[in-house]
């Protein structure tokens, strides 16, 4: 008999795909805009169901005026969003540390 081949019983994590935005935007377009089941523009794409039907949610509800709080914006104005609130963030933490330094100095010239 022949060698039997060997067979790893570790499985490979499996990637996940990476679509760029424009992408997901089309994919999810053809959805809401242009009529298409999600099996068509699944077949048009090239695309997994449950990819698409995550996607239109998300326009849907970006086009409502909701930002994604994970994932990334599609539409610009929510991207705008996104930009604008991780801004906010970086401010207010910036805010925070010169708060401390500020502290910290006072605390320092007080003691001298």
């Amino acid at each position: 008999k022949g060698a039997v081949p060997y067979r790893s019983t570790m499985r490979c994590p499996m990637s996940k795909r990476q679509f760029p935005t424009e992408f997901r935007l089309e994919a999810a377009r053809l959805v809401l805009d242009a009529n298409y089941s999600t099996a068509q523009a699944c077949e048009a794409m090239g695309v997994g169901a449950t990819a698409l039907r995550r996607w239109v949610e998300q326009l849907r509800q970006e086009r409502g005026g909701v930002t994604p709080e994970t994932a990334n914006a599609m539409t610009a104005e929510q991207q705008q969003i996104q930009a604008l609130h991780a801004k906010i963030r970086k401010l207010e933490m910036e805010k925070e540390i010169l708060k401390k330094a500020t502290a910290l100095l006072m605390c320092d010239s007080l003691d001298r």
